[in-house]
C-alpha cells in the first residue's frame, strides 16, 4: 500500500508543478502580452451564457475567454461557477497581460449604445437577418477574407433600412472606397474603429473629425461598392456590412469579429417608423 500513497504523491506534485508551469510560460499557456492579436481572441466567442448576463462584466468575460481557450460557445453556465479562482490564479501569474485583455474586450463592448438597424414600427416590415460570416473568402480585388458581418436587407429596395450609429464617437473616414462603397467610420471613445459599409446615401454630408452622438441616423443600407466609378451599385444583394477594428501593438487596423457583439447588441434595439 505504502507504493500506491508515493505514487499519488508523486502524481499530484507533477500535477502542480505543470499547472504552474503554463501559468508563468507564455508559449504554453494561452495568456500573454499578445493575445489580443490572436485569431482565437478575434473571434470574440461569447456564447449564450455571457449573452444571458444583464451586464457584461469583463473581469468574468476575460477569466473564462482564457480558461476555455477563448471560446464559449455551447460552454453551459455550470461549467463558469469557477471564474473568480481562475481570475486570482490569472492574475497572480499575469497582472499585466490579464488587465490588458480585459481592456482589449471593455474597449469593443463598453461604449456599445445600440444595434444598428433599428426595428421597425410597422409589422409588415422584416428585421434583417445575419450570420457569423468572418474570416469567409472573398474574391473582388484579389483574394482575401471577410472582416466583417453582413446585415442582409435582400427584401427592400437599397434605401430602405436606417443605419444607426451603433456608439458615439467621431469620424474619422467617410467617403467613396472601391471595395466598401459609400462608408463612413467611427472612432468610438474607448479606441474601437466601427466601419459602416455599403450605404445608398449618407444622412448628412458627414466631415471627419465630426462628433457623432450614440444611435445617430449615419445613412440609409444599400448595395454600393465592388467598383472604382463612384456610385456604383448592383454587384451584391442590398446590406449593411459592419467591420469593426482595434489598433494593436502591431496593427494600424486589427479586425474582430463583428457577430457576438451584434448578438450583444440585439438587447439594445431601437425602433424607428419606416
Amino acid at each position: 500500500m505504502l507504493w500506491i500513497w508515493i505514487m499519488i504523491f508523486f502524481l499530484s506534485a507533477y500535477q502542480m508543478t505543470l499547472t504552474n508551469y503554463f501559468l508563468v510560460n507564455p508559449e504554453y499557456f494561452q495568456l500573454d502580452a499578445y493575445t489580443w492579436e490572436s485569431d482565437a481572441f478575434r473571434r470574440i466567442a461569447l456564447g449564450e451564457v455571457l449573452l444571458g448576463q444583464e451586464e457584461l462584466d469583463f473581469d468574468f468575460l476575460a477569466a473564462c475567454m482564457v480558461e476555455k481557450q477563448f471560446d464559449l460557445r455551447g460552454v453551459k453556465e455550470e461549467e463558469l461557477e469557477d471564474w473568480k479562482v481562475w481570475k486570482k490564479r490569472i492574475e497572480e501569474q499575469k497582472p499585466v497581460e490579464f488587465q490588458k485583455l480585459k481592456n482589449s474586450y471593455a474597449m469593443i463592448f463598453s461604449d456599445i449604445f445600440c444595434f444598428p438597424i433599428p426595428a421597425s414600427v410597422r409589422q409588415e416590415t422584416p428585421f434583417v437577418e445575419y450570420a457569423d460570416g468572418f474570416g469567409d473568402p472573398r474574391s473582388y480585388g484579389g483574394e482575401r477574407m471577410h472582416e466583417g458581418c453582413d446585415l442582409m436587407g435582400s427584401s427592400r429596395p437599397r434605401g430602405f433600412y436606417p443605419v444607426l450609429s451603433m456608439t458615439g464617437g467621431v469620424v474619422e473616414n467617410v467617403g467613396w472606397l472601391e471595395k466598401g462603397g459609400w462608408r463612413i467610420g467611427i472612432r468610438a471613445p474607448s479606441g474601437a474603429y466601427f466601419y459602416y459599409a455599403h450605404l445608398y446615401k449618407y444622412a448628412k454630408e458627414w466631415e471627419v473629425g465630426e462628433k457623432i452622438e450614440p444611435g445617430m441616423l449615419l445613412g440609409y443600407m444599400g448595395d454600393s461598392g465592388y467598383g472604382v466609378q463612384e456610385g456604383t451599385v448592383g454587384n451584391f444583394d442590398v446590406h449593411l456590412h459592419l467591420g469593426i477594428y482595434l489598433k494593436t501593438d502591431h496593427y494600424e487596423e486589427l479586425s474582430v469579429d463583428p457577430y457576438w457583439v451584434l448578438r450583444y447588441s440585439e438587447r439594445f434595439i431601437r425602433q424607428a417608423d419606416y
